[in-house]
């Protein structure tokens, strides 16, 4: 697997150029032995993921764009990310963090300007920085986790390429 630029990112991204139609490409998806894999192709994007009975909690899915280029060129654009609801979950949490630490943030500024005291509400800001901090360890904790089987999937796509 190429590597990625910065390592930070939690839903890595990759770029191809395929010398044939995008037509061509995703009908090899759709027909290609799938073994441990479920392939869905919707319009231009393809979806791989695995069989229920080899995911965990962390199993990446492989999500793919491909767009044409000219008559017998494509590109293919990938993204490695979390099962749908879970990514949804971990941003309904980043979202509810930070409507709570901007809450708090304001009232922190308003007690202080009043000459109140601000204590309580300076440690629930610093509480919120590290809830934020302990997610985001806990997201790259699980892309470990799920590495592996995200270079399975990327051996997939590249062997049902190499077909083409």
């Amino acid at each position: 697997m190429k590597t990625l630029p910065n390592d930070i990112v939690l839903r890595p991204r990759f770029e191809i150029e395929l010398k044939s139609h995008k037509n061509n490409v995703l009908h090899f998806f759709e027909e290609t032995k799938k073994g441990n894999f479920l392939v869905n192709c919707v319009d231009e994007y393809v979806f791989i993921k695995f069989r229920k009975e080899y995911t965990h909690f962390w199993s990446p899915q492989l999500h793919l764009e491909i767009h044409e280029k000219e008559t017998d060129l494509s590109t293919l654009y990938g993204q490695f990310g979390p099962n749908p609801s879970l990514w949804t979950f971990f941003m309904f949490l980043h979202f509810g963090i930070a409507t709570i630490f901007i809450t708090f943030g304001i009232w922190t500024y308003s007690n202080w300007s009043l000459g109140k005291p601000y204590g309580i509400q300076i440690g629930i800001l610093i509480l919120m920085v590290l809830i934020w901090i302990s997610l985001y360890i806990f997201g790259r904790l699980g892309r470990s986790k799920g590495k592996p089987q995200m270079v399975e999937l990327y051996h997939f796509m590249e062997e049902t390429l190499n077909h083409l």
